[in-house]
């Protein structure tokens, strides 16, 4: 690496350093510099494994700083960067427009409607996040209410209505009611009837190419005018699972001629011959579609605001029919763009997670290749990171884009306080050491003397990666232990005089005894990861984390015989 770029990485570095530091109002963190730093420069990227010891000695020396000296610093490096950060602590803290008319309410009511087809993906968590933060902000109530009355198509799976509530929890909320629809089955029927009484529905026995031709032709079903005594036969017979699939549906009566087809005698019933898996609901047949089910519930438990996405526009204006018969005031609806999430290969959809599961291609819910909740609740991401990521995206009509770093960024604040520091090596080389001190001793947590030192142990002979190997002559720092000179095959001790790393840019990396460490496997998304840890890591508790120095954030998983296990949050 020449001089000139060494010197634009260290200019580059101490910006970024400063911005981190200022924005959240604490020391910078390597690790949280190394994707802003990279990003804009990606001349810098050929040299990735150099510049976190080249960067090292200008984070401490920002964090060295008063706070007020950092913005002084910052002034004079990138003006423009500390008015936008003054300008983002100016602003509302509630990111989240109002609810509209939420003063015309005595309370403010929402709800999450999950199908529970299987645990939830990452796209899943923007509801719950939203509306728990909505019930907070209002002092209002929340339920969490499963749609789950497709037995065939978008079958429940048994597990999920745990893990959903499981999730919601981990989120950082707890709904004010759970309700299942499979149980709620007698309700739907009791409206079913009060509304072919009032003339509002009539049972079509068409098949659905028949009545799809003259829908489009906005020309009436058969069936549309048959009288109310013999729609009510017909739905009585649907009720006790006296017909099949396909042969009858009940429809709700709207406007056979409306501009939108979507709109034309929509299917409120259908018969669906699959029994459902809750034993509580096995011996029903007659199944509400979801717009007639949903808008049935949202009118009695009083949801006063709902929020949909933007493409479901039409389930509203089905549901207004009813809520028009029955003279029911219909809510306020938020529509919003859908989430699209950066990093992953599988598709952020229930049913291709589930089937690559199935094909073996996944090891579970919990794999962290998966897009999903349980994934990266196992890597070590909390919650709260989630949660916070999700209300910055508002509720805008446009499709949205979260990039996986703000959960991240997210995170890192969350954990890193706590969070001790441990070497791991990965594919690590062997070589001697000669005149080293016995053992070398980093500190726990940069930020925290009191925590103390840890102990490694030299042996003779350490590991270190392949990419940090010294060419022969040259020096470098392992870190706890001092400076060396890489000669005839073997690192040999030259002390512990700082200067070399702080006024000649030695390169500061870390390292592991050859024989005296702790074998572990690392699951990554982009597939496990081998390497030897220091002996201390082995005393570290499952559900810790921690950070591997210069790697990043790791979750610890098992402790076992032969080797531990852990899995990486983020950078």
């Amino acid at each position: 690496m020449d001089k000139d770029l060494r010197e634009q990485i260290e200019e580059e570095a101490e910006k970024h350093a400063l911005i981190n530091a200022v924005k959240h109002e604490s020391d910078a963190d390597v690790g949280a510099i190394m994707g802003p730093l990279m990003g804009e420069n990606p001349e810098f990227r050929p040299h990735g494994g150099d510049i976190p010891g080249i960067i090292g000695p200008i984070v401490a020396k920002v964090n060295s700083a008063s706070t007020e000296e950092k913005r002084e610093r910052l002034a004079v490096l990138a003006p423009e960067w500390l008015e936008e950060l003054d300008a983002e602590d100016e602003a509302d803290d509630r990111v989240l427009p109002d609810l509209p008319n939420a003063e015309d309410y005595d309370e403010i009511r929402m709800r999450t409607a999950p199908n529970p087809n299987g645990p939830w993906h990452l796209g899943h968590a923007r509801m719950p996040a939203v509306i728990g933060t909505y019930k907070e902000l209002y002092d209002g109530w929340f339920v969490c209410r499963f749609d789950d009355t497709d037995p065939e198509t978008k079958r429940p799976d048994m597990d999920a209505y745990d893990a959903i509530l499981e999730d919601i929890e981990y989120l950082g909320f707890e709904p004010d009611d759970v309700m299942r629809a499979s149980d709620r089955v007698p309700i739907y029927y009791d409206h079913a009837r009060d509304l072919i009484e009032m003339g509002g529905a009539y049972t079509c026995s068409c098949s659905g190419e028949a009545f799809s031709e003259l829908k489009n032709a906005g020309k009436p079903c058969p069936h549309r005018d048959k009288d109310v005594a013999t729609t009510e036969e017909e739905f009585e017979q649907m009720v006790e699972g006296e017909l099949s699939a396909g042969e009858m549906v009940l429809r709700v009566k709207t406007d056979i001629e409306h501009k939108n087809p979507a709109l034309r005698d929509f299917v409120a019933f259908r018969m669906v011959d699959t029994p459902h898996p809750r034993e509580e609901a096995a011996d029903y047949r007659c199944w509400p579609m979801l717009d007639f089910q949903s808008g049935i519930d949202d009118h009695l438990t009083g949801v006063t605001h709902i929020i949909r996405g933007i493409d479901l526009q039409d389930s509203a204006k089905r549901q207004q029919f009813v809520y028009d018969y029955f003279g029911w005031e219909y809510p306020e609806v938020i529509h919003w763009g859908h989430v699209q999430i950066d990093e992953y290969d599988v598709k952020m959809s229930t049913s291709t997670i589930k089937q690559l599961i199935a094909d073996g291609k996944l090891d579970g819910w919990d794999d962290p290749r998966a897009p999903t909740l349980k994934s990266v609740r196992r890597r070590g991401i909390r919650g709260e990171a989630i949660t916070d990521a999700m209300i910055q995206l508002g509720t805008s009509t446009s499709n949205v884009d979260l990039a996986m770093s703000s959960i991240y960024a997210n995170n890192r604040a969350l954990v890193d306080d706590a969070a001790n520091r441990y070497f791991l090596v990965r594919d690590g080389q062997e070589l001697p050491v000669v005149g080293a001190p016995e053992v070398g001793h980093p500190p726990l947590h940069p930020d925290h003397e009191d925590r103390g030192k840890r102990a490694i142990p030299v042996n003779g002979a350490v590991l270190i990666e392949a990419d940090d190997v010294p060419a022969n002559g040259e020096r470098v720092w392992l870190k706890g232990l001092g400076l060396f000179q890489h000669t005839r095959d073997a690192l040999e001790y030259l002390g512990n005089d700082l200067s070399a790393v702080r006024e000649e840019g030695v390169d500061v990396i870390h390292w592991v005894s050859a024989d005296a460490n702790v074998p572990v496997t690392m699951r990554t998304m982009d597939g496990d990861v081998s390497g030897h840890a220091e002996p201390d890591f082995k005393a570290t508790a499952v559900d810790d984390v921690i950070q591997f120095e210069r790697i990043g954030f790791v979750r610890v998983d098992s402790h076992g015989d032969d080797d531990s296990v852990v899995y990486y949050t983020h950078p």
